[in-house]
């Protein structure tokens, strides 16, 4: 049987004005908090029924509140100092890994499935976002040059990526597209998310 991949979530703690902040002239601050509080915690869900191991890479608040609000599923890592790339890069790891982003209200437990079936014969697998970047990145070994000198949030993140896989002449699998919800605009997608946040 093959080894399952390591899955890991990065996430912030749910402070109002921290969390999902481009979402506060839509939702307020404690409005954006919750909506990041029910999708980072979804996620976790969705990770754990996967049966893999999973990690969440944290930060904005110590290892103790992250486990009275997520349980005792997921193995608990702060995340590294530095940008998105020094996170990356940090958790990243010689055996398969699939990074995850707590963004994504329609990633469901196929996708995840998905995912982790397509590393026993790709190099990289990717579910791209509709933003132009990506909403799962895995990997069958530590690919650092994927995540070095990247241009993050914008929309040539998944072009570039699938670029650079190309040159180096890796196997790519790749998922279907998904929407995150970053903006105010997104949420006329999921107005459960809205109505959730009125009840923060």
């Amino acid at each position: 049987m093959p080894v399952l991949p390591d899955l890991v979530l990065f996430a912030k703690y749910p402070l109002p004005g921290y969390a999902k902040t481009r979402l506060i002239p839509a939702l307020g601050a404690e409005g954006a908090a919750q909506v990041h509080r029910h999708l980072a915690r979804r996620t976790v869900d969705l990770l754990l029924q996967s049966g893999a191991p999973t990690e969440v890479h944290y930060a904005g608040a110590e290892e103790a509140a992250f486990r009275d609000w997520l349980g005792d599923g997921p193995a608990l890592v702060a995340q590294a100092e530095g940008g998105l790339t020094e996170r990356l890069v940090d958790a990243s790891r010689p055996h398969p890994h699939v990074f995850f982003g707590a963004d994504t209200p329609d990633l469901d437990a196929g996708m995840i499935a998905a995912a982790m079936t397509a590393l026993a014969n790709h190099d990289v697998v990717i579910g791209p976002a509709e933003d132009g970047g990506y909403y799962l990145i895995g990997m069958r070994t530590a690919r650092p040059e994927l995540l070095t000198d990247m241009p993050w949030s914008t929309e040539q993140v998944f072009p570039e990526t699938l670029r650079r896989c190309e040159a180096l002449g890796l196997a790519i699998a790749l998922l279907p597209m998904l929407a995150d919800c970053d903006r105010p605009e997104d949420l006329e997608r999921w107005p459960d998310l809205r109505e959730l946040a009125r009840c923060a």
